[in-house]
């Protein structure tokens, strides 16, 4: 967070203005025997640590003066803050058909400025995101892919994919900000039913630096149905979990697929839970009362190694306690994870009894961010990021 940067900055907002106002009274002395130290101490904070702040702190932050107004202004500034900021801002949530809506995990720090997105030139169902950027697939004719960034309203219509997605298509965007790329370089894979072999899922992939789709020569034959919004990308390898608690591997860099299994219990059987990366790795969150386990993946390769081996794919990493009030409607017999509607980064964020809630793992901290929750509501994660398209 910015905090750990500036003087223990917090939500990057009302409390940066506070230490700013702060510092000129008390430097005010110093400054009029030398004004190079203040000076100083502003060019300090203009160039290392605005950078670091969301986008919404940054437009504010446009009104302390005309020196950074025009420093945030700039695309050069916006590349930097893609690249020094990456904290969960939000989520979008989404039900059904209806526009989209913005729910932020600090109102004053995080937001953009038009939660339905109607800059785009239609109606949307937002699918995925990365790093500032989402993918919305049109409600309209085509079902085109749109990446867009909802702070900065820029948007980009990608070409028609090769192959049929599909009415639900299994989408995961990659974005990884570089300091060597001033544009956004991401790309987007969809597993998608195979229409030539049965129960086969086939793969393709847009990449924003070749404009163009291309499907990938592997096929996974499994019988498993994918769960749409479940992918997620860790280390150029993506996961999709499956309806039977099984996990669908694609190796991007050696393009071959394989089969793992979630935590395996003796009353549920396999359990997936819900999929995200922590600390550059895969984990997999559930609900296990009296609160919540993060485990993480610690063999992949399980099913080659000689039987009653004692090796174990997932090695358990956070047991969460939760008062029995935030978990009062979040069933344990929750194999899919569907109450697990997010869990990446420090954050995770789980449905009960109508409510949702967000749990930060960094300060421990409960909050309640809905009262009312629709029982099919979808919420994507969102970072706060001036990135261009």
């Amino acid at each position: 967070m910015p905090g750990e940067i500036f003087v223990a900055v917090q939500g990057a907002g009302d409390q940066t203005e506070h230490l700013m106002d702060r510092g000129k009274k008390e430097n005010q002395f110093i400054t009029n025997k030398n004004s190079k130290i203040y000076m100083d101490l502003k060019d300090i904070i203009r160039e290392h640590v605005l950078s670091f702040l969301p986008a919404k702190s940054l437009s504010r932050f446009r009104a302390v003066c005309r020196d950074w107004k025009l420093q945030i202004s700039t695309p050069f500034f916006a590349h930097n803050q893609s690249n020094g900021f990456h904290e969960i801002s939000g989520f979008f949530c989404q039900s059904g058909s209806n526009p989209p809506s913005f729910i932020s995990l600090d109102p004053a720090a995080y937001g953009v400025p038009d939660p339905s997105l109607k800059f785009l030139p239609e109606p949307v169902d937002i699918r995925t995101s990365s790093n500032g950027l989402l993918c919305c697939q049109g409600l309209r004719g085509l079902n085109a892919y749109y990446i867009c960034n909802p702070v900065t309203k820029q948007w980009k219509m990608l070409p028609k994919p090769n192959a049929s997605h599909g009415s639900d298509p299994a989408l995961v965007l990659i974005f990884e900000p570089s300091v060597l790329n001033f544009v956004a370089d991401y790309k987007l894979i969809c597993a998608f039913p195979s229409v030539d072999f049965d129960n086969g899922y086939e793969f393709e992939i847009y990449s924003s630096r070749e404009g163009v789709w291309k499907v990938f020569g592997e096929i996974y034959f499994g019988n498993k149905k994918l769960l749409p919004r479940s992918g997620v990308h860790v280390n150029g390898i993506i996961y999709w979990q499956a309806t039977d608690g099984g996990i669908v591997v694609f190796d991007l860099v050696m393009e071959r697929t394989q089969l793992l299994y979630g935590d395996y219990d003796s009353y549920n059987g396999y359990r997936s839970g819900t999929l995200g990366m922590m600390n550059g790795k895969l984990c997999l969150t559930k609900v296990h009362q009296p609160g919540l386990v993060v485990l993480v993946l610690s063999n992949a390769y399980k099913n080659t190694m000689q039987m009653r081996s004692n090796v174990k794919t997932w090695e358990q990493k956070h047991q969460i306690c939760l008062s029995s009030s935030v978990l009062s409607g979040a069933a344990s017999n929750d194999p899919n994870g569907r109450n697990v509607l997010f869990a990446g980064g420090n954050i995770i964020l789980v449905r009960s009894g109508g409510k949702l809630y967000s749990y930060d793992m960094k300060t421990k901290a409960v909050q309640c961010l809905l009262d009312e929750l629709d029982q099919g509501a979808r919420a994507v994660a969102y970072v706060n990021s001036l990135v261009e398209i």
